[in-house]
């Protein structure tokens, strides 16, 4: 128990100073960081899989269905890059976060509606809450907050998909990258035909160390993060999820410097009592269980 909560903390952490690793990459627009990120993935995973010696699991992929699941998880996942990047990059760190809290919710409602879990009522309360805080802060800016929502969707579909995957943690996220690979490759080729490619033209060794150091920065998470799942209780690991988006609000409010009006405040405690809901409610059913074992 104590070592899954280790490794599941240390994920949620690392995903959370994200942020200041995307603004140290100022110079390089985002879809070139996506595009780096994809290719050094596939380098840093391709090591570990040489190191395992085991390639049994491409037999799985040959199947259609399994095949086809994994190229959609592959575009969810690099879409949601793509935005959470972009959104780093323009000064809306705060409003990521924001995609992160809900994620959870989006999580239970897709379970319910996808894979017809029985959801209890308290959770639906918790889900209308935080429907209300996402109703404050639309009505309050004049506008959806489109990339708090898009995170939150996109991150629920690509963790549905994953759910219910034929293969394991890094063997899944292997193909993935391998999937991506010959779009990311094809786009940086292009940049460098058009002499347009930051890895090539900036004078900074920094930002060339940066962009290889995509790899194991993408990896190392979702390896830390499957260890840990393996190892404690969901409503644990539920809890430890919201250690990111915490970080990434505090820097957006902190460190960026980012509007955060009194207004905007009230939205997010909705958001947040919502969750204390939830997580609570998960805590509270967890106990008897265990009384009982």
């Amino acid at each position: 128990m104590r070592s899954g909560i280790i490794y599941a903390a240390l994920a949620f952490f690392c995903w959370g100073l994200f942020p200041i690793y995307f603004h140290a990459l100022g110079e390089v627009p985002p879809l070139q960081i996506l595009a780096h990120r994809m290719l050094w993935s596939l380098a840093f995973l391709l090591i570990l899989l040489l190191l395992r010696r085991d390639w049994k699991w491409l037999q799985v992929v040959r199947q259609p269905r399994v095949f086809f699941s994994f190229v959609l998880s592959a575009l969810l996942l690099s879409a949601n890059w793509l935005v959470y990047i972009w959104s780093v990059m323009n000064h809306h760190v705060i409003e990521a976060s924001l995609g992160y809290f809900i994620n959870p919710l989006v999580n239970i409602v897709l379970g319910y509606l996808i894979l017809k879990e029985r959801m209890r009522p308290l959770q639906w309360a918790a889900i209308g809450v935080a429907a209300l805080g996402v109703a404050w802060l639309t009505w309050q800016a004049g506008t959806v907050p489109w990339i708090a929502l898009f995170l939150a969707l996109s991150f629920g579909g690509y963790g549905l998909l994953r759910k219910t995957a034929a293969l394991g943690p890094l063997e899944g996220l292997s193909f993935e990258t391998i999937v991506l690979f010959p779009l990311a490759a094809g786009y940086v080729i292009w940049l460098t035909v058009q002499g347009q490619n930051v890895f090539i033209n900036t004078a900074s060794d920094t930002t060339r160390w940066l962009l290889i150091m995509a790899g194991p920065l993408t990896a190392i998470p979702l390896l830390l993060f499957a260890t840990g799942a393996r190892k404690i209780p969901l409503s644990i690991l539920g809890l430890l999820q919201y250690l990111s988006p915490t970080l990434q609000f505090l820097l957006g409010v902190w460190l960026f410097k980012e509007a955060f009006s009194a207004d905007r405040l009230v939205g997010f405690v909705l958001i947040w009592s919502a969750l204390a809901l939830f997580a609570g409610e998960g805590l509270l059913r967890r106990q008897p269980a265990a009384a009982k074992a």
